[in-house]
């Protein structure tokens, strides 16, 4: 069957694609609204009836469990709203310097990559929305730990106001990305290749530049060599 000569392929490809993450992310977040409703549900019930019990340690960590699958739940809805092409976003004062350390030390629990270092002293106050915003730091964290190079992985965030705008700067000293690849690393579900990488959907900087836009904003790779590479975030100050 011949093809539509009306039709661009690359178009045809870019439709498809955007068509597809929308379906991915609607199921999933759909379907992963109930069990995270129950864990909440469940941990707010213990916390209920064995406060008066539990000491300063077991407290915290069941506050967490909590705190972080409210957390998921509003990311959750995000995601659905993305999908359905209307985001929501609730923009709020948040501290960029304890959001940073906060993901970053998540992170470095759940790959046990204890080495790792985060160079991010005095990182100003942001009015945007806490969840999104932070699952975008989360994404460009996690690729500065999968795609490290030999030595131990170090990530520098910096960010200065110009005009309008805030400039967020995410340096690593990885293993730099092939200039072949530089123009197809914002793809939906394709991924740098790695050999003995743990493979992943393919979206995290794909979602990431959805939510950026959602919020006012931008990303794009600013350098990346064998030094390491260079992502730059700009968001709206207002």
């Amino acid at each position: 069957m011949s093809s539509d000569p009306t039709r661009p392929p690359e178009t045809t490809v870019a439709g498809d694609s955007e068509e597809r993450i929308k379906r991915f992310l609607a199921t999933a977040s759909h379907d992963l609204q109930s069990p995270l409703r129950h864990i909440a549900m469940y941990a707010e019930l213990l916390l209920d009836d064995l406060e008066e019990t539990l000491d300063g340690e077991q407290l915290q960590s069941l506050r967490m469990i909590m705190e972080k699958a409210q957390t998921a739940q509003r990311l959750t809805k995000a995601l659905m709203n993305l999908a359905g092409g209307t985001p929501q976003v609730t923009p709020e004062e948040i501290d960029l310097q304890a959001l940073a350390e906060n993901v970053w030390g998540e992170l470095t629990d759940e790959t046990a990559v204890r080495e790792a270092t985060l160079e991010s002293d005095g990182l100003p106050s942001i009015r945007t929305d806490p969840a999104l915003f932070g699952l975008v730091l989360r994404h460009l964290l996690t690729n500065a730990l999968t795609y490290r190079s030999e030595v131990s992985p170090r990530v520098a965030i910096a960010a200065e106001r110009e005009g309008t705008d805030w400039f967020i700067r995410i340096a690593d000293n990885g293993m730099g990305i092939d200039p072949a690849y530089r123009e197809r690393i914002f793809e939906p579900f394709w991924k740098l290749p790695k050999a003995g990488a743990v493979q992943g959907a393919g979206l995290g900087l794909t979602t990431a530049r959805e939510f950026l836009t959602a919020l006012g904003g931008d990303i794009s790779l600013e350098h990346s060599d064998a030094s390491g590479s260079c992502f730059i975030i700009r968001l709206p100050i207002a």
